[in-house]
């Protein structure tokens, strides 16, 4: 049976052009890049190369870019560093109730640690109200922080015009971009952000790489310390396979965006409609203002978690939302904020399609769907 991945926000494959890139960091330009010889040399030009490409494509200094082990390192150094640095100044923080939890985490960490956290409520489609941002700034606020796009349904935020107004407040903005790199149009300049975290995984590069976007003049603290790595910010020997890969799949999204979008969409939209089309299938999200890949549909008198079985034996890879919260028994923390019930965000499922999605795999996917939402409704038993 032929699998049908449909979880590219979860993780995309590493793409082969990429794989070629990296592999001469293993056995070939293997050096140490802090090492002073020739393959340490070598090792640190290649590091240099990659950072500035990347820094490139968002529009980024190359000083300003710093290479972490992922997304969630990224926004954990994001949040604690700025409260670390700046807590003389203030003790406030702004987020959405949105948030991956490598944001909303480190936030409740703080809260423990004595700032003070508000945690914006969206509407139903998942937009957070920037005025409602500028409402909640104190002269206490040092960060406020909004992802870019979100990974379970997918709504992208009014990340430019939150920038402006923290440019105006003397705020610091960061956005969690994990899952918009390389996927819509980003630069740093244009979203108005101090700091921006992304994850290679995310875009057909390996995993365990990530970057930390840190604008000039931003006060940030260490997270990580015992080296003079990334310019004395990260300790730790940075991971020249993966930082190469990133900047491969970096270069290769730089090419490929806007055409791999539009089919996206379209294959998106396509999958959509035939969803909804069969009757008590509700869209999660923003109709228009969503990521190119990502739908998410809750389904009246379906267990989730029975249907992602249906599906998995019928070959076809989905989820029911986020991967870092897989094994959660509790419902999704982002559907019961834009207003589902516990019940409606235990029947939802999220496909995310990617590079190698086809217009076959929606056909199958809308193939196998009638018969088991049908047999799952006249099964299914409401929760108590």
């Amino acid at each position: 049976m032929d699998v049908i991945y449909l979880d590219y926000a979860a993780t995309t494959p590493v793409d082969r052009a990429v794989l070629e890139e990296m592999l001469p960091c293993f056995a070939g330009t293997y050096g140490n890049p802090s090492s002073i010889h020739a393959l340490g040399h070598d090792a640190r030009q290649a590091l240099e190369e990659a950072r500035a490409a990347i820094a490139g494509f968002i529009g980024a200094r190359r000083d300003e870019v710093f290479f972490t082990s992922g997304g969630t390192e990224s926004n954990n150094w994001a949040i604690k560093g700025i409260a670390s640095a700046n807590r003389a100044r203030g003790n406030h923080l702004i987020t959405t109730s949105i948030e991956h939890h490598s944001v909303l985490d480190p936030c409740r960490f703080l809260e423990e640690e004595g700032f003070r956290v508000t945690y914006l409520p969206v509407d139903g489609c998942g937009l957070v109200d920037p005025d409602d941002v500028r409402k909640a700034v104190t002269e206490r606020t040092i960060l406020i922080s909004v992802m870019h796009g979100n990974n379970e349904i997918g709504t992208v935020e009014s990340i430019a015009e939150i920038g402006r107004m923290a440019k105006q407040e003397g705020i610091c903005f960061h956005t969690d971009a994990v899952q918009t790199l390389g996927h819509i149009p980003l630069n740093v300049d244009d979203l108005g952000v101090g700091l921006l975290s992304a994850s290679a995984h995310k875009l057909y590069g390996p995993k365990g790489v990530g970057l930390l976007y840190v604008r000039r003049g931003v006060r940030l603290s260490s997270l990580i310390h015992g080296g003079s790595q990334e310019g004395h910010y990260r300790a730790g020997t940075e991971n020249l396979p993966g930082i190469v890969g990133f900047a491969a799949a970096v270069q290769m999204a730089e090419k490929e965006m806007e055409r791999e979008g539009k089919e996206l969409v379209r294959l998106r939209d396509s999958l959509i409609n035939g969803l909804v089309g069969l009757g008590g299938v509700h869209l999660n999200g923003h109709s228009d203002r969503r990521l190119p890949g990502n739908v998410n549909v809750s389904i009246d008198g379906v267990d989730g978690e029975a249907l992602l079985l249906d599906l998995r034996l019928e070959g076809i890879c989905a989820s029911n939302g986020s991967a870092c919260s897989a094994e959660s028994t509790e419902p999704s923390h982002v559907l019961l904020s834009i207003g589902r019930s516990p019940e409606a965000a235990r029947s939802t499922v999220r496909f995310s399609l990617g590079r190698q999605t086809t217009e076959g795999d929606i056909e199958r996917v809308l193939e196998v769907m009638p018969s088991s939402v049908r047999r799952l409704r006249a099964s299914y038993v409401p929760p108590l």
